[in-house]
């Protein structure tokens, strides 16, 4: 593994701090930068557009602050400029990025005389009297196609067709230190530089393709007309206050592309060589630190997710719904990064309310918690879908455990199991809900633990682990920071690569 040594800048925050502080100083991540950026914003009570300067710090490149300081090149942009350093601790302090202000030259005025008025009046009313006329029969022609069409088409496609605002202005503000992704000018402008080089993979509902965005690679994940509500739901997700972490898959923009009558929805991420856990354990096979590194950087993920931030701002409780080991990430530095969140679940508990998408798409039924298929979870417990990410979660570390390789006593060589899904000998490879439930409700079938496992100190915990975290009584599951704190006790000697405790 390619180690690199990164340290942390003190920078000079103003406009930008952290806890809202008026000025004073930042500190950035290993590998972060200091920032100054320049805006124009519109002062309601002036009724005019203002410069405005915020100084602060900017997150390291792998969770998008390279992205954000290389967009100042992009020409055009006026009205924002922002410019990055990372030479020296309060270097930003004396950053003054080129304010270009947007045009605003005012029409010319032409001289009105009183005939010239009543020829514009009775231009206009004719105008307005053709224009209701077309309005009408437009109408009449949308209503009666409509009634032709066998189903209706999704409505905020058409909307964002129409529009030259940006797809997600409705969802985010332009706050870069919030982490919730980035401001919406730079999405955009992202957005329409990306170059698809090759298809790394495909679904029932959407395509993963690699991407370049000038010389970084990017990962542009493209959905099917018929599931705008998954695009917007994982892009809710993706901007959620304080969402960012290290084990979640890094988001950089989202974007609707029109060309007439059709659209193509895109979200593009951080691009990931080692492609889905799924794809890592099938042709790979890892040791107990491997093993343990995964299984600790997946309950860390899923423990950030889960978890409720109050403050101001402050982050929702969220549930994934559909964890499994194709919507998992591997970093090249051997951690987990939780990905596709279209059925995710919020809870708001300022209003005791979750959100849920009206979405047709449904989780993997090989994956779904007993509670699900038996139709018994409330789903008005943000808890209980907790409870059945962690039964999903179970079924994974044991995907992960099988691949594990353990030496055969008497001999220098090793064994492990090959990679199989969770209950591959009982079920057939596309189950249906009947299948399931038989096997996992009916019968109470959990997938075998092998008596090897029992051998290594790392294998037998994450074998009590999972399961722990596949028991029928939902109330008894293990919480993902359960598990995480369970794994961080292994002493970090022991480990090849030690592991940061959160």
């Amino acid at each position: 593994m390619e180690l690199m040594t990164t340290r942390t800048l003190t920078c000079y925050c103003d406009g930008s701090c952290p806890n809202n502080v008026i000025n004073g100083t930042c500190e950035t991540r290993p590998g972060g930068y200091c920032f100054s950026a320049v805006e124009e914003v519109y002062d309601e009570f002036t009724q005019t557009y203002e410069e405005e300067r915020t100084f602060g710090c900017m997150p390291p490149e792998e969770n998008g602050g390279f992205l954000m300081c290389k967009v100042a090149a992009v020409p055009n942009l006026h009205g924002k400029n922002i410019d990055c350093c990372n030479s020296g601790d309060l270097c930003n302090r004396h950053l003054h990025p080129a304010f270009t202000p947007k045009l605003t030259t005012p029409a010319p005025e032409l001289p009105v005389s009183s005939q010239s008025v009543h020829y514009l009046a009775m231009i206009a009313s004719m105008i307005i009297c053709l224009s209701a006329f077309v309005v009408i029969i437009v109408i009449v022609c949308m209503t009666y196609k409509r009634r032709e069409k066998l189903r209706k088409q999704p409505r905020l496609i058409g909307s964002m067709c129409n529009s030259q605002l940006s797809p997600l202005s409705q969802m985010v503000g332009q706050s870069s230190g919030s982490g919730s992704g980035l401001p919406l000018l730079v999405q955009r402008t992202i957005a329409k530089e990306i170059q698809m080089v090759r298809l790394i993979g495909k679904g029932r509902y959407s395509e993963v393709w690699l991407a370049q965005w000038r010389d970084e690679k990017v990962a542009v994940k493209t959905f099917k007309y018929t599931q705008e509500t998954s695009w917007f739901r994982e892009t809710e997700i993706y901007q959620t206050v304080l969402m960012r972490h290290e084990n979640i898959l890094g988001f950089i923009a989202a974007d609707i592309k029109c060309n007439g009558s059709w659209a193509q929805m895109i979200l593009i991420t951080d691009y990931h060589e080692n492609g889905s856990l799924y794809d890592y354990l099938s042709s790979s096979v890892i040791n107990p630190q491997k093993l343990h590194l995964l299984a600790y950087s997946l309950a860390s993920g899923l423990a950030h997710l889960h978890e409720e931030i109050f403050g101001s701002p402050g982050k929702p409780a969220i549930a994934h719904r559909d964890i499994k080991s194709k919507n998992i990430l591997v970093k090249r530095n051997g951690q987990c990064a939780i990905a596709d969140f279209g059925l995710a679940v919020k809870y708001i508990s300022e209003l005791d309310e979750i959100h849920i998408a009206q979405n047709t798409r449904v989780g993997t039924r090989r994956y779904m918690a007993p509670e699900v298929l038996n139709q018994t979870m409330n789903p008005q417990q943000i808890d209980e879908f907790k409870r059945a990410d962690m039964y999903s979660v179970g079924l994974v570390l044991w995907e992960m455990a099988r691949r594990c390789y353990t030496p055969i006593p008497g001999s220098k060589a090793t064994t492990c199991e090959d990679y199989a899904p969770p209950y591959h000998d009982v079920v057939p490879s596309e189950p249906t809900f009947e299948d399931m439930h038989v096997v996992v409700c009916v019968k109470g079938f959990r997938p075998p633990i092998p008596s090897r496992w029992q051998e290594d100190d790392v294998l037998a915990t994450i074998a009590k682990i999972m399961q722990e975290c596949w028991h029928p009584n939902p109330s008894v599951r293990l919480t993902a920071l359960r598990v995480k704190k369970t794994l961080a006790r292994f002493d970090a000697d022991y480990m090849d690569c030690p592991v940061k405790i959160v």
